[in-house]
């Protein structure tokens, strides 16, 4: 006996339902972010890797799938190459192309690419999936959806306190609790210089990232292993542990970092973006959090992650400024900011929550009963009428037994049916059965349109 196939470990199937729950946090995110006046675009799948090697860190850059030169991808490799075994440079012979590691990197080569067409500032949202080489686990897949909204093209604080906003907009309608983390990524580099660790700002950035989920110790422990000194590790831990409300934190590194040009403009930036957030009214909860860092190496200024209030997953959004990405492929000095929701998480937490079984799940609101050849005509045009009414409706397609139609209507969660039989022809008429009450009733032909306006289009 064969075994069923299989997918690679990291990606998953999705069931109609899966994709209905799915396409309503699609939905959601996308309605917010044409709310504020982001335009979609789509990038391929694949990259070319000279786009995509040195934007994340050494890290990121093992995470990168890597594809295959097409036809004889191994003449360009000699003998000794082959017998050398050295993967990293045998990769770079054989692979041109890569799939993308996120949205950010390849929206900033098209703006470059497309300069010419675009008009600065740029604002734009962009939902696909993105692929990284991981080692899967609960919350952590190979493939999953980003929901990308950026702004390209200002160095507008605005822009930033737009992105909490947009931010609080979405989870205040999927009715997820949330906290802001924002931090910036100048205040970090203050606080290298501050510890004499300059030239470790990387290492500093990526150990920090870790604090939640390795701890303390072990951050501490990969600090050193880094190369910083026992005085630098020590002189950063009260700095990490400092606390109060965010006027009291800006004033308590405004003195620790008094030296510092670059931590006092990250300062004097916090100082600013939660003036304007003081006054936003938002649903939840936002706070300045020092121990945020995001890995990703190009990030400059704010940097931003949510975290579920009541779902331990990680972080299921963040983001922040990134100064020059357009630099590295030829086009200087234009500064950018933005997030990525991240859908799969946010589904599990929806899950989680129990929040998706209020949903109506079925794509199709009306069933319209087959009752054969002879009916098939008038229960044509009823479906070909609520159609146009934008009302789904589907037609069974066989003649089947009553009692099997309305068992494939329940397990498709159809809320209505439509009996279209001989007696409802004679009297031009149709019997209308509500699923979720077992009432039924009969409606003239003529009234059709005022019923379903009244109560299908209710029920959505």
């Amino acid at each position: 006996m064969s075994s069923k196939p299989s997918i690679p470990k990291g990606t998953r199937d999705f069931s109609t339902e899966e994709m209905q729950r799915r396409e309503y946090i699609f939905d959601t995110v996308r309605q917010v972010f044409r709310l504020y006046g982001y335009q979609p675009i789509e990038t391929p799948a694949m990259e070319n890797l000279s786009s995509l090697l040195g934007k994340y860190g050494d890290e990121g850059d093992k995470l990168l799938f890597r594809i295959l030169n097409s036809g004889d991808y191994l003449s360009g490799v000699n003998d000794e190459e082959l017998t050398g075994r050295d993967s990293s440079r045998m990769s770079s012979k054989i692979c041109e192309k890569g799939l993308r590691y996120d949205l950010t990197v390849p929206f900033a080569r098209y703006v470059v690419q497309h300069r010419d067409e675009i008009v600065f500032p740029f604002k734009r949202y962009q939902i696909q999936p993105v692929w990284r080489a991981d080692r899967p686990q609960k919350g952590r897949y190979r493939e999953f959806f980003q929901c990308d909204v950026d702004v390209i093209g200002s160095d507008s604080l605005l822009n930033e306190y737009e992105l909490v906003k947009i931010i609080d907009e979405v989870f205040s309608r999927l009715r997820i609790s949330v906290v802001i983390k924002i931090n910036n990524r100048k205040i970090l580099s203050g606080i290298a210089e501050y510890l004499g660790e300059s030239s470790r700002i990387t290492d500093i950035t990526v150990a920090i990232d870790k604090l939640d989920k390795i701890g303390t110790d072990a951050v501490n422990e990969e600090l050193r292993a880094k190369g910083l000194s026992d005085d630098s590790v020590k002189k950063l831990q009260p700095l990490l542990a400092l606390e109060g409300s965010t006027p009291e934190k800006l004033s308590q590194l405004e003195r620790i970092l008094s030296e510092s040009a670059t931590g006092l403009k990250g300062i004097e930036e916090m100082r600013i973006l939660f003036s304007y957030i003081s006054n936003a009214g938002l649903k939840g909860k936002v706070e300045l959090d020092l121990t945020l860092a995001r890995g990703l190496n190009y990030y400059t200024g704010a940097i931003i992650e949510v975290k579920s209030v009541d779902v331990a997953i990680g972080s299921i959004c963040g983001g922040g400024r990134y100064d020059n990405l357009t630099g590295v492929f030829g086009m200087d000095g234009v500064s950018g900011v933005g997030v990525s929701f991240g859908a799969d998480r946010i589904y599990d937490v929806l899950n989680h929550l129990g929040l998706f079984k209020e949903m109506v799940m079925s794509s199709s609101e009306v069933l319209v009963i087959n009752f054969g050849s002879a009916e098939t005509a008038y229960s044509l045009s009823v479906v070909e009428e609520l159609r146009k009414l934008s009302v789904n409706t589907e037609l069974y397609p066989d003649a089947a037994k009553l009692k099997k139609q309305m068992s494939y209507a329940d397990s498709k969660k159809i809320p209505w049916i439509i009996i279209a039989g001989d007696d409802e022809i004679k009297s031009n008429s149709l019997t209308i059965k509500n699923m979720s009450l077992g009432t039924q009733e009969k409606v003239s032909l003529g009234d059709l349109r005022t019923y379903a306006e009244n109560n299908f289009r209710k029920s959505k």
